[in-house]
């Protein structure tokens, strides 16, 4: 049965007002900046925003006023450092940030795709990332800390016994999205997807997710997908919810449609220094433009065709008969 709806659909039927939403999982390629301008437009309120290294998709969500909440390891513009609107919400309005490293939101979603609690780990000891920090727990190693050494005690520096299971680790608490967003080369209508290049947690974050919503470059035959079964990442079954959206991605990149928009980036960190900046530039670029197409119409053929492939890099034919 086809998942393929508008983008406006998609975001009005799977994205309610306070939900906790994964966006940005492949770091800072294909984010997926169209439907975070939906959820903008749409006036979505009360978000929990999940990410890694989030790049300025956070910063344009929290300036409209989506957002409640981060669960991050980094939020700003990865090209120019701060993310002004992200620093005022924090410093003057008292937004709530919950502090992970990117493994341990890795490990997060990851606890939530398999179905456990948590997960334990090394990372963060000795860090104050963990300090009054709701998803770190410690806890002591039921095991030895090899198996290959399966004495019951060990001896410290000064030559007392203690149990050998006594190591100390953390627990990550699990991450469990309402909603995961991504953005992909491209999908058929049942959700089936292919993807390539780098995956950060985008994997995770869907397996972990009550809801998924795949944005793709182009809807392709379903023979498409099936004639390369192993780029095939995202099971149809997992996905609620397929969005065609040509430069949905931009001004992030997308490996074999178009590559980063560094100039729109520094644009950005120079156009939204104040609240009153801020303002004008969600007019132009969000409130203004009904959707992808008026976007990209706005930024003009010409920057759309310097942004495009320019050497194409294919890969080998791989032949799955037998």
């Amino acid at each position: 049965m086809s998942k393929l709806l508008s983008m406006r659909d998609a975001i009005a039927d799977l994205v309610p007002d306070g939900a906790s939403v994964a966006l940005g999982l492949q770091l800072e390629q294909m984010i997926p900046f169209a439907a975070g301008h939906e959820l903008i437009r749409q006036k979505k309120r009360n978000l929990a925003l999940i990410g890694p290294i989030s790049d300025i998709l956070f910063d344009q969500m929290i300036g409209a006023g989506c957002a409640e909440k981060v669960i991050a390891a980094w939020v700003g513009n990865v090209m120019m450092g701060s993310a002004y609107n992200f620093r005022r919400a924090v410093e003057e309005d008292g937004m709530k940030v919950i502090n992970l490293t990117n493994f341990t939101v890795a490990l997060a979603l990851q606890a939530g795709a398999m179905g456990v609690p948590f997960l334990p780990t090394r990372s963060g000891l000795g860090s104050d990332t963990v300090r009054d920090n709701e998803f770190f727990v410690e806890i002591e190693s039921p095991f030895p800390s090899s198996p290959a050494d399966e004495s019951p005690t060990r001896s410290d520096s000064q030559g007392r016994l203690s149990p050998r299971g006594a190591e100390k680790l953390h627990a990550v608490r699990a991450l469990v999205p309402d909603v995961t967003i991504v953005h992909v080369q491209r999908a058929d209508r049942e959700g089936n997807t292919h993807c390539w290049g780098n995956f950060g947690v985008m994997i995770e974050g869907v397996r972990a997710a009550k809801r998924v919503i795949v944005v793709a470059e182009e809807i392709v035959k379903p023979e498409v997908i099936a004639s390369d079964p192993n780029r095939t990442v995202i099971p149809g079954f997992l996905v609620n919810a397929v969005v065609e959206c040509p430069y949905g991605a931009h001004p992030s990149p997308v490996q074999g449609y178009y590559k980063r928009d560094d100039v729109f980036f520094r644009q950005y960190h120079e156009q939204t220094k104040t609240r009153e900046d801020n303002a004008a530039w969600l007019n132009r670029w969000v409130y203004s433009v009904s959707d992808r197409r008026a976007y990209t119409n706005q930024l003009g053929a010409c920057r759309v065709d310097e942004l495009g492939v320019k050497q194409h890099a294919y890969a080998a034919q791989a032949d799955f008969g037998y």
